[in-house]
């Protein structure tokens, strides 16, 4: 198995690479555009169910995109892993943080999933204040968390590429 992921590696190296980082970028800058961008318009529309509604769905939007996304960047990062072999050297602490990140992160993305999820229910149940409730979780703090971890991420993969 790892001399077929060198062998991988070695031959399609720059579109592996490639392909992990469009996948980090696409999942950190979309969770950006969101907050930052999306969030804060939304903040101008005045009818509550129409902004719950709106913010769901784009929730909704981003997960279609998201998700492949999270898939791409571990399949990428194990052919990386194995190939580059850093087991046994210096760098091998900063693989094992960037694990960790992305591990993180994906089980911040599940929660935010499911209370994404339960809000949509409590819209269609007309309960708008616990749909509020649930998607405030993730502005204020999910997604910010997530953030955060994904730009350490990112810097932690241009360390290890400058070795």
């Amino acid at each position: 198995m790892k001399d077929t992921m060198i062998n991988l590696f070695n031959d399609y190296s720059s579109l592996i690479i490639f392909l992990h980082v469009f996948s980090a970028i696409i999942w950190v800058g979309g969770m950006i555009a969101l907050r930052f961008a999306v969030h804060f318009t939304m903040q101008d529309i005045e009818k509550p169910q129409v902004k719950l509604g709106l913010i769901l769905n784009y929730l909704k939007r981003f997960f279609d995109i998201v998700r492949p996304m999270i898939g791409l960047l571990l399949v990428t990062a194990v052919i990386m892993s194995m190939a580059l072999g850093f087991k046994g050297t210096d760098l091998n602490i900063f693989v094992h943080i960037k694990e960790a990140i992305w591990s993180i992160m994906t089980v911040v993305f599940v929660i935010i999933y499911l209370k994404r999820n339960s809000a949509q229910r409590y819209y269609e149940a007309s309960d708008f204040k616990s749909a509020k409730e649930s998607l405030e979780v993730i502005a204020k703090y999910l997604i910010p968390l997530n953030i955060i971890l994904g730009l350490l991420a990112l810097y932690l993969g241009i360390t290890l590429r400058g070795f």
